[in-house]
């Protein structure tokens, strides 16, 4: 599954027992009626949010993991989260394809000024 959305906040890296390594990500979707989610990253996939900023455009590619947890007085309770194992930075590509047609332009224009 995946998601394309626009940054919203980067959280920090958090470190639990074990070295068990987890960042959050809040992004605003493109929908009739966007939302904000949160999409966790564990382990070394937190990596993945270290190139974004605040705005960017992005696909992030998810997984849903649901979990069953028993309180202590024995109460059966679920849990539903998106975890996170890749990015593609929709903002980035697109400049660097802009950056691309330009100096494929130039090329052009400075190919079509020779004398001869």
């Amino acid at each position: 599954m995946e998601i394309i959305g626009t940054v919203k906040q980067i959280l920090d890296l958090q470190i639990y027992k074990n070295n068990f390594k987890k960042r959050e990500l809040l992004i605003k979707t493109e929908e009739q009626y966007p939302q904000i989610l949160i999409i966790e990253f564990i382990l070394d996939k937190t990596k993945l949010l270290n190139s974004l900023k605040k705005d960017d455009k992005i696909k992030i590619f998810i997984n849903l993991k649901g979990k069953k947890w028993t309180t202590k007085t024995g109460e059966t309770r679920f849990f539903n989260s998106i975890q996170g194992w890749k990015i593609e930075n929709i903002t980035e590509k697109k400049k660097k394809e802009k950056k691309e047609e330009k100096k494929e332009k130039n090329e052009k224009n400075e190919f079509e000024e020779l004398p001869f």
